[in-house]
């Protein structure tokens, strides 16, 4: 009986030395994947898709947005508990740049280890200075208290280089550079997942080439598209900056249907979200034809989507610049 009682303690020892081995070394395998994985946080939509199309097929690497994928831009952005929970288990942030990303202060000085890749560096942006486009800010009201996308603007350019085809071609090579320096063992896959991205893009952009209609003056209802027009040859006359909250004055309709007048313009490019009432509004009093096109801010989670997205795009202008609409 005492054997017994010897043998079944000797057994129950055994099985915690084990139990003790097995665990320690599942802890150490599961904290060395931890260690050997790349977090790679993106700040919106066009950002994530582009890092997508990047680090598709990378071991190790661990892909997410900080924002819904319907945010649309970061102008107004609030960074909440749980973005900055994301964001310390980042080893790379993506983001635009050009002041969309009106946190990025914050951001640095809570993680300032936290590796930076910005699209926009080394790419041309649209300045201010240059659009040639009157803008029209404001809420419609005298009150001028708040702060506009134009005024939150980094260093006076438009950042949503992502709207014109070429420009975020420039972004996704400048995307995939930083990134290999960041992440050297993924440095080959990265580039070649960039190259045959930019292949895509490419073909893209030459069908835009043949939808042209240089020197034609334009309206717009939404900033992104000054890259739009620069990508046509198109001419802005006018711009109003369109979003949820603004609230468009009597005035101010008179002011867009005068320069249609004016200046002889044809086509207004407007997001649809936004700018349907207005656009409504217009084509009641005048003959122009607006252009409701997808700034391409926010969609699906598919690799392909600003593709397909950016297509549809030149479908519409197409139409409306050879009278098919």
């Amino acid at each position: 009986m005492k054997n017994k009682y010897v043998f079944v303690t000797v057994m129950l020892l055994g099985i915690l030395l084990f139990s003790g081995i097995f665990t320690t070394l599942y802890v150490n395998k599961t904290a060395q994947e931890d260690n050997n994985r790349l977090t790679v946080v993106t700040s919106f939509y066009p950002m994530y898709i582009a890092a997508m199309n990047i680090t598709e097929g990378a071991d190790g690497v661990e892909l997410k947005n900080l924002s819904e994928p319907q945010t649309g831009c970061l102008h107004d952005f609030q960074l909440t508990p749980q973005d900055m929970k994301l964001l310390s288990k980042a080893d790379v942030f993506v983001i635009n740049g050009g002041g969309i990303e009106q946190f990025m202060k914050d951001v640095a000085k809570a993680y300032p280890n936290l590796k930076i890749v910005e699209a926009c560096q080394d790419v041309e942006l649209i300045s201010e200075d240059e659009d040639g486009a009157h803008q029209h800010e404001g809420n419609g009201t005298d009150q001028g208290d708040g702060d506009s996308h134009e005024e939150a603007h980094q260093g006076d350019f438009n950042p949503h280089g992502w709207m014109s085809v070429s420009t975020y071609r420039s972004q996704v090579a400048s995307i995939a550079k930083q990134l290999a320096k960041a992440d050297p063992d993924n440095e080959s896959l990265y580039m070649d997942n960039a190259k045959a991205y930019d292949d895509k893009l490419a073909a893209l952009q030459e069908r835009q080439q043949k939808v042209m209609a240089q020197g034609e003056n334009v309206i717009l209802f939404h900033e992104a598209y000054e890259y739009v027009a620069k990508d046509y040859g198109l001419s802005p006359v006018y711009l109003m900056d369109l979003d949820e909250e603004r609230q468009v004055s009597a005035g101010e309709v008179a002011d867009v249907v005068a320069q249609i007048r004016d200046n002889n313009v044809r086509f207004i490019l407007a997001e649809e979200r936004y700018g349907k009432s207005m656009g409504d509004t217009v084509t009641k009093e005048t003959d122009v034809t607006v252009c409701y096109i997808d700034p391409l801010n926010r969609g699906e989670y598919d690799k392909d989507s600003y593709i397909t997205g950016m297509g549809k795009n030149i479908e519409i202008l197409e139409k409306a610049f050879s009278g098919k609409e």
